[in-house]
């Protein structure tokens, strides 16, 4: 991998130049535990300035800090000056740093033991000032030192210690799991975008199911996503739904995503969450009007986590046609090759079978759905219009909101193999919508 090649070349360079440079982080973490990793970060006793002189390619990124972009034509590394932190005055960054020339300094301000590990690439010696090595046996997460002072030092901590246990599997240990339940709120304060971007990871990177029931656990759902909070407990009727609570079926659909893109997990995650503000029992439980109020709150709720007007629109997409899967076995064929034509449908499908398969597991309508894919190529889902616009003003009718309802008609008859021709198509606008 070429970012492991630049990080071995940079640490030659640097000690090459007389000084101390080891692997750290999550790189070693990673190794360890026998993954490869994506990125490659370099922790040193140069200060910043040295290593922009000895790289003259790199580029500050928190120079401040003694952080470094060093870069090539195929890969870039950060490289780290050793630090110990000041006060933290705004739960997120220090104050100042001091520049450190023993690495034990450096680990002992960063978050968790399985991240404070330094490894020389040369020999693959560790150096664990923290048990790193031993909570990676143990498969934990604890914190380095006090957790409630490195959750009070960078407030982000709350959730990261949440997607490092439920990605690698491990437990967080009792004392650094109290101290975030107790310090839950402090996740308050972190920026919308933080935020945002460690729950696409716990939705995405492995173990969503797990990520978000610690979440609910500590407290920390209630606060960032309390829409989602309020689905535990909301009964289902259970000839639809016998997993349980709308919580349930909801964890149920995370545990059953393999490497989801991000605006199906948010699908998956929301989904349903329309259904505690619909909740009723009439008859039976029912929640009319929940995909409506859904749409409104998968709105309300990305936007307020910054997420992209894209990733948006199509989560919205996903929760506004969830339900229609089960009306396809009766659809017109002009409806049913409308519906498979949707932007990214294969998405919605997969949301479908999700869906389903963690409620009554009934997959009649994704085995349809995907026999009309085959069935259909490209040319008959959206076929070339046998009518324009221009042909509609030729044969003498006036531009106006009507062309839509004229061309959706002769659309739905060419779908459903009723007309052939452009001469056909005319004469169908003639019966139905006389001059």
């Amino acid at each position: 991998m070429e970012a492991e090649r630049l990080a071995h070349e940079v640490i030659a360079k640097l000690r090459h130049a007389g000084h101390q440079a080891f692997l750290v982080g999550g790189c070693v973490r990673d190794m360890l535990l026998g993954g490869k990793p994506q990125d490659f970060d370099v922790a040193t006793d140069a200060r910043p300035d040295r290593i922009m002189s000895l790289f003259p390619n790199s580029g500050c990124v928190g120079a401040h800090f003694g952080v470094v972009l060093v870069r090539d034509l195929l890969a870039q590394v950060e490289v780290a000056t050793f630090r110990s932190d000041n006060d933290y005055s705004d739960g997120r960054r220090p104050a100042s740093v001091h520049f450190e020339r023993d690495p034990r300094q450096d680990v002992l301000r960063r978050d968790f033991t399985i991240n404070g590990l330094l490894m020389d690439p040369d020999s693959g010696e560790v150096l664990d000032f923290v048990d790193g090595r031993a909570d990676l046996d143990r498969r934990a997460i604890r914190a380095i030192g006090d957790p409630a002072v490195r959750f009070q030092e960078d407030h982000l901590r709350l959730l990261r210690a949440v997607r490092f246990a439920a990605r690698l599997g491990f437990v967080i240990e009792p004392a650094t799991f109290d101290a975030i339940r107790r310090d839950h709120v402090l996740v308050r304060s972190v920026a919308a975008e933080r935020v945002r971007d460690e729950l696409a990871r716990i939705l995405t990177e492995g173990g969503p199911r797990r990520g978000f029931e610690l979440l609910e656990e500590s407290g920390l759902l209630a606060v960032i996503l309390p829409e989602v909070a309020a689905m535990k407990g909301v009964e289902q009727p259970p000839e639809y739904h016998p997993e349980g609570d709308v919580w349930v079926h909801t964890l149920l659909l995370l545990e059953g995503m393999h490497h989801p893109s991000l605006t199906l997990a948010l699908g998956a995650l929301l989904h349903d969450v329309g259904k505690p503000n619909t909740f009723r029992v009439a008859e039976r439980i029912r929640f009319d009007g929940h995909v409506e109020e859904g749409v409104r709150l998968t709105h309300q709720i990305l936007s307020r986590l910054r997420f992209s007007n894209e990733e948006i629109e199509k989560v919205e997409a996903l929760v506004a046609n969830h339900m229609k899967f089960k009306d396809l076995p009766n659809m017109r064929q002009s409806t049913l090759k409308r519906f498979l034509r949707m932007p990214d449908f294969l998405e919605h499908l997969e949301l479908h079978r999700l869906d389903v398969m963690a409620s009554n597991k009934r997959l009649d309508s994704y085995e349809l759905a995907r026999e009309k894919l085959n069935e259909f190529p490209d040319e008959h889902l959206k076929p070339a219009p046998l009518v324009t616009g221009a042909d509609l003003i030729a044969a003498g009718y006036h531009p106006g909101p009507i062309f839509t309802t004229i061309l959706n008609a002769v659309e739905d008859a060419q779908l459903e193999g009723r007309i052939h021709s452009a001469g056909e198509g005319l004469a169908l606008v003639r019966e139905l919508f006389p001059v």
